[in-house]
């Protein structure tokens, strides 16, 4: 008989230990094949899912994705333009791999190049554009690693704008997420990213064929991006971004043996997505927050809006859930530039911040003169008579 209830206390001992491990180690079957993964909503950067999340691993041309935030941000800046016409050098034209079989001495422009690297992955391609921006690739490479820092990114190391396989050369899941986030926050790369099949060198006689590399943008239904890679040490890596309603999601699969396997269980990443989650979406980019007065600027006042929508990932089921603000603005000096960053708004959920976004400016604001000031002033001090 005490043998029976020292059983019985042993079972009822252990049984939840073995609930509790269950609930924690739940497989739901994703990504079984990858050595690591994640799946983010794009606005808050909520991770869904996440395998191996931080495990440093070669990542192949997804490294492609630092060199195109960087060429965007060099355009819209206005230091490029989408016409300027770049000479291939015979570095640039003698690279090996994924390429456009650029010629040395071949004049392309910005907006072709930028279309080989975004659709065919091109490594000719992406060092023309390194050298073009930055005189040499190295140099190119070092402002890629800036960047990385500038992101927070802990698990990221780059020795080449190309992704080809060099030793030190690494990222992870979280920090591919984290990049493929913001190079989406430069629109133009969807316009080049969503497209699966166009042409260079038009109306000459060595017309090229472009296929995008990443299948999803035409099998599955909303995605309009990201970024492919392969190499030995990679193996199938993919950044895939796909929008459905108001959610965007980024799936990032890395080290897959083979590229069919890496495509289905990317696209199966994104369902689970879509099929248990949603975005409340709480106030839209181009709704005013707060309006900012001057006295010495050349406008009397300014809207502070967010940089981006401002949503909340929830639960498919979820309703009704309520939500508090917490808006800070920083001390403004002028001049402004319109979408400066001068704050944060973040969204409160029991007392958690659930969600941050910059907020920006509306338009520019420049410092009056001393002509302009007294001027003002005399104006200010008629009407305050007036009034």
């Amino acid at each position: 008989m005490k043998k029976i209830i020292y059983i019985f206390l042993f079972l009822l001992v252990m049984i939840p230990f073995q609930v509790k491990a269950e609930k924690k180690d739940n497989d739901i079957g994703l990504i079984k094949n990858a050595v690591s993964g994640v799946l983010m909503e794009a606005s808050s950067g909520q991770i869904i899912y996440e395998k191996e999340k931080d495990k440093q691993v070669a990542v192949a041309s997804m490294t492609k994705m630092v060199a195109q935030t960087i060429i965007l941000e060099k355009i819209e800046s206005g230091q490029i333009k989408w016409s300027d016409i770049v000479t291939v050098s015979e570095n640039a034209s003698g690279m090996g791999g994924s390429q456009i079989y650029l010629t040395t001495g071949e004049k392309m422009s910005v907006e072709d190049l930028f279309k080989g690297i975004s659709m065919a992955s091109a490594n000719d391609a992406v060092v023309a554009m390194a050298e073009y921006i930055s005189g040499s690739e190295k140099a190119f490479v070092k402002l890629m690693n800036k960047k990385v820092k500038e992101l927070g990114l802990k698990n990221t190391v780059f020795k080449n704008s190309t992704g080809l396989d060099e030793e030190g050369h690494y990222s992870s899941a979280y920090d591919m997420a984290i990049i493929a986030k913001n190079l989406l926050s430069h629109q133009d790369i969807l316009k080049f990213s969503s497209i699966y099949e166009d042409y260079l060198r038009q109306n000459t006689d060595n017309k090229f064929w472009l296929v995008n590399t990443n299948k999803l943008v035409r099998f599955y239904e909303g995605a309009d991006g990201l970024k492919t890679g392969h190499t030995d040490a990679a193996k199938y890596c993919l950044a895939a971004t796909a929008k459905k309603d108001n959610m965007r999601l980024i799936a990032i699969v890395l080290g897959e043996e083979e590229s069919k396997v890496r495509n289905s269980e990317t696209m199966q990443l994104l369902d689970y997505g879509f099929n248990t989650k949603k975005v409340s979406l709480l106030k839209k980019k181009d709704e005013v927050i707060e309006e900012i007065k001057f006295d010495k600027g050349n406008k009397e006042k300014i809207a502070i809006m967010p940089k981006e929508d401002v949503g909340v990932l929830e639960d498919k089921q979820d309703s009704g859930k309520s939500y508090k603000y917490d808006v800070k603005i920083d001390e403004l000096e002028l001049p402004i530039k319109k979408g400066d960053v001068v704050g944060t708004i973040s969204v409160i959920h029991n007392n958690k911040k659930v969600t941050t976004v910059d907020l920006v400016t509306s338009t520019n604001v420049e410092k009056l003169n001393y002509l302009e000031l007294y001027i003002q002033t005399i104006k200010n001090s008629i009407l305050g008579i007036i009034n």
